[in-house]
């Protein structure tokens, strides 16, 4: 297929690119590079610096790119930030992203795979958490996702561009040639190798007395190669709809911890933090019905995988793209 990747240059989207590319589909990225990096974008495919805002500009980069599906993952995706400056989340999660769906119609596309985040569910009633949980959510971030969530659901019905939406869980790992690297790292895994790389003297723990096993949180790491593969599953025709993405086992801060001591071989220094407000528990996923009606299957189910395929990249990449 001809597909055209917004956020391309970033986290997912790089690894996405790569895998669209590597099963001969042509893709043309568009990113702002205001969060991605030029050299995350697979040179096989065609790049635009273009910003989503600029609605005229989409509009005639989708048509010139003469796509038939659209592969959505540019965003802005920092909880705590959208918790002060709701504004930015609003604008860019869903105006610009309306700027997308509509040049998606102009343009005469009928398939749109959407980026969302199980953050839309907010604290969940129950663990693990299915498609069938209401969605609460606690932050302007998951309410921006959500939103976008029922924009498709009205252009599906209006303008027929059917969607695949997923609510991510926690994406993490590598593949050989791309990896995580955020000018600001909120995520646990990159920030705990860090201190294995010597680029930080400790990992903070954010509570340590909740009711888990160790008295950390628990959360669902899924390889970011197993979500590309999702997205190719989710191009194919008659596919549409929600499907949570994660491996269904959870894992604990000093889980992770432990592994990254194991896989590095190096020693990871910890201090113990307050719990910080709004963190649950457990955040599991019931990804069932991507096994089903996707027919997905993660490759790298357990965490020592995704931790290994991390640390190869980054000690190959210290600096991240820097180098």
């Amino acid at each position: 297929m001809n597909v055209f990747v917004t956020g391309g240059a970033g986290y997912i989207g790089s690894v996405c690119v790569e895998s669209l590319c590597d099963a001969g589909h042509t893709v043309t990225v568009l990113d702002n590079l205001s969060e991605g990096h030029r050299s995350a974008v697979d040179s096989r495919a065609k790049f635009v610096q273009v910003d989503l805002a600029d609605r005229e500009t989409v509009f005639t980069a989708v048509k010139d790119s003469g796509a038939e599906a659209v592969v959505h993952f540019a965003a802005s995706a920092l909880v705590g930030e959208s918790m002060t400056n709701p504004s930015k989340y609003f604008r860019n999660n869903v105006g610009a992203a309306i700027n997308l769906a509509d040049a998606a119609v102009a343009a005469g596309i009928k398939k749109f795979v959407f980026s969302s985040t199980c953050a839309t569910y907010g604290p969940p009633d129950r663990v693990p958490m299915d498609e069938s949980l209401p969605q609460n959510p606690i932050n302007p971030y998951g309410e921006s996702k959500l939103m976008f969530e029922k924009v498709l659901r009205w252009y599906r019905e209006l303008h027929g561009l059917d969607f695949v939406a997923f609510r991510y869980f926690n994406a993490a790992g590598a593949s050989a040639q791309f990896g995580e690297h955020h000018r600001i790292e909120t995520h646990l895994i990159p920030n705990v190798l860090k201190v294995a790389l010597g680029q930080k003297t400790h990992v903070e723990i954010f509570g340590t007395d909740y009711p888990t096993p160790d008295g950390t949180c628990i959360r669902d790491y899924i390889h970011i190669s197993d979500l590309a593969q999702a997205h190719m599953l989710a191009l194919a025709p008659g596919k549409s709809g929600f499907f949570n993405l994660g491996n269904g086992e959870g894992f604990s801060v000093r889980d992770v911890i432990a592994t990254c001591e194991r896989i590095s071989g190096r020693p990871i220094p910890t201090i113990e933090r307050p719990r910080r407000a709004g963190d649950p528990p457990r955040l599991v996923a019931a990804a069932n019905k991507a096994f089903t009606e996707l027919g997905w299957k993660p490759k790298y189910p357990k965490v020592e995988d995704v931790v290994r395929t991390a640390w190869d990249w980054h000690v190959k990449h210290p600096k991240g793209y820097a180098d």
